[in-house]
């Protein structure tokens, strides 16, 4: 891509496992990343979000660390660049804000690099960082994702025929994914492998075909991590209980949580969002949509009047 000195960097958050698809399925959601990249002699990184205001302003910033290390990959010393964060994406509540921003530390590489990557080359290096393509994989194609990572090479599909709402109810505490996981069963037996990924898999299956009783049913029947990480999260089960009352066909950990998303038919979220809300003011709920997109880089002219 030619672009010219002022681009828009725009990466969606997402939400990864939906139960049961632990460390493989993800999906892009309309919370958003956006980086504002001018090439520049030094490297500048600001932010007007109060949230972002503790990140470094210059090349250790982690977006940036990201862009240069993809760059140096391909023998390439990165121009430096004046960049400006904004993100609505809340950090560490399980919605892929350090995947959105591994995948704006690629783009931004490939941009101001010129590199010419593909979508598939992208993957994998946001992988490689990652561990697994369940996030990186939502936020750099859109849609519900679906993949594998194995001897270091990244299979996934991306599905975008597929609609339904969510309400992210979101604690204040934070919960980083190394605690989250420290709670994981290191092994499991033959036959929790097996009913396991039954389950992971019927969910699928589920969601193509529209079927969300069943696969609310299987978000709930996680063998993974979700009674593992449950005990964590305040008042899962209350907020579990409430969300289906109000018409919710699933509830599931947001990735490692501390958020839970309760899913509901299209054009069912908004009065699930305010009935969430009345009934939890203490913490914050969100009514998301798919994001079917996934990044973008684009010219700043075009978003200049």
């Amino acid at each position: 891509m030619n672009l010219n000195d002022r681009f828009l960097i725009k990466v969606p958050a997402s939400t990864a496992n939906l139960g049961p698809g632990f460390d493989s399925m993800g999906l892009a959601v309309n919370l958003y990343l956006s980086l504002e990249v001018e090439k520049s002699v030094k490297w500048e990184v600001s932010s007007a979000s109060a949230e972002l205001m503790d990140f470094p302003t210059d090349d250790t910033h982690f977006i940036c660390q990201i862009a240069i290390q993809t760059a140096a990959k391909y023998g390439i010393d990165l121009q430096p660049c004046k960049i400006t964060v904004d993100s609505n994406i809340p950090l560490a509540r399980g919605l892929g804000s350090s995947a959105a921003a591994i995948i704006a530390g690629i783009e931004l590489a490939d941009a101001v690099g010129r590199i010419g990557l593909t979508q598939q080359e992208k993957l994998l290096i946001a992988t490689e960082i990652e561990g697994h393509p369940d996030n990186v994989g939502a936020s750099l194609f859109g849609g519900l994702v679906i993949g594998a990572y194995q001897q270091n090479e990244v299979d996934m599909l991306s599905i975008s025929n597929i609609s339904f709402e969510m309400v992210a109810v979101i604690p204040n505490e934070i919960l980083l994914t190394k605690d989250s996981r420290g709670v994981l069963p290191s092994e499991f037996t033959r036959e929790t492998a097996i009913q396991a990924s039954s389950t992971a898999n019927l969910l699928v299956a589920a969601l193509l075909t529209e079927n969300w009783e069943l696969a609310g049913k299987m978000m709930e029947q996680d063998l993974f991590h979700q009674p593992y990480r449950k005990p964590l999260i305040h008042g899962y089960q209350e907020i579990e209980k409430v969300a289906k009352s109000l018409g919710a066909f699933g509830v599931a950990l947001s990735g490692a949580g501390p958020t839970v998303l309760c899913f509901t038919e299209k054009g069912k979220g908004k009065k699930l969002e305010q009935g969430l809300i009345s009934q939890f003011s203490e913490m914050t709920a969100k009514l998301l949509t798919i994001d079917y997109i996934g990044s973008s880089v684009k010219e700043m002219e075009r978003f200049v009047k």
